[in-house]
């Protein structure tokens, strides 16, 4: 019971950051961007609705905003011009952090636009009510999809952070090696400036005649 119950918040706690919902207010003239680290591979859908502030009415135009999705190699997989809501989906052909910007072009006087964003990555971005319908699949068989699916991006995902911890300790490694260098020239360079001194002080004195 112990063991399943473990593994249980284990799951939790490994799946929920690929589901990231909220709501967030800028000004005007601003940009407020979002990143989402995910995987090679990995399939990722976001969806963005600006809220009205007036129910009931058509969005004034000033609260159009403007939304770019890009990798992080700068690749650009999404762009909202002048919109007022929007979606994309796409398979994560690089490992890193992607950002999705959100800005609104400068208006006087300023306003402030609320966003509602949603951006799943992984299992939590996959339709699973669209699969049932097209297999007619038992709800039974569907969890158990669920379940394999999950455990296999928790299996993926260890060996993705398990990468990640690679290049850091090669970061680590090379920059620990920049700096033994950069120490050992500083050291040089400080006892060659000694030497220099020591050298002009002795011929200083020479030709003053007090040594």
């Amino acid at each position: 019971m112990h063991e399943s119950l473990t593994l249980i918040f284990t799951v939790l706690i490994l799946t929920f950051p690929i589901t990231r919902s909220m709501r967030f207010d800028f000004h005007s003239g601003s940009t407020k961007c979002i990143t989402e680290d995910i995987k090679n591979g990995a399939m990722t859908v976001g969806k963005y609705t600006v809220i009205n502030p007036n129910e009931g009415f058509p969005l004034p135009d000033s609260h159009r905003i403007n939304v770019r999705v890009n990798s992080p190699h700068g690749n650009n997989y999404h762009y909202g011009d002048h919109v007022e809501s929007g979606n994309f989906a796409f398979t994560a052909a690089e490992a890193g952090n992607y950002m999705a910007c959100f800005w609104v072009p400068d208006h006087k006087p300023a306003v402030t636009v609320t966003v509602d964003f949603d951006w799943k990555s992984g299992v939590a971005a996959k339709d699973w009510s669209k699969v049932a319908k097209k297999g007619q699949i038992e709800i039974l068989e569907i969890e158990l999809r669920k379940l394999y699916d999950t455990v296999t991006s928790i299996h993926d995902e260890m060996f993705y952070l398990r990468e990640r911890e690679e290049e850091m300790q090669q970061l680590n490694i090379a920059t620990n090696s920049k700096m033994a260098v950069f120490t050992f020239l500083s050291l040089l360079m400080c006892v060659s400036v000694a030497g220099l001194q020591l050298w002009h002080l002795k011929a200083f004195f020479e030709r003053k005649k007090l040594l």
